[in-house]
């Protein structure tokens, strides 16, 4: 179960699978790109959800434990490049 405040990006749960895929991708290269090695862990559960939707809690239990920083530059870096045309 995702929780309301969790309700963003891939997690939320409207989606559909297609969909889904691609925003875990987006995310997942935001994190290899952002946190290197730090993410590792984050990185792996977001790429077993694309398959399997019931990692989706871990991971983001995997990006709450992610250092502050580390955390700020992935949500900035997702929310940049999902921002809504004007």
């Amino acid at each position: 179960m995702i929780a309301p405040r969790d309700a963003w990006g891939p997690f939320r749960p409207d989606l559909d699978e297609a969909e889904r895929r691609a925003r875990l991708r987006c995310l997942r290269a935001v994190v290899h790109l952002s946190t290197g090695p730090r993410g590792a862990d984050l990185a792996d559960l977001l790429r077993r959800a694309e398959s399997d939707p019931t990692s989706l809690p871990a991971a983001i239990d995997a990006l709450d434990r992610l250092a502050g920083l580390d955390r700020r530059h992935v949500l900035a870096s997702y929310a940049a490049l999902n921002r809504p045309a004007a």
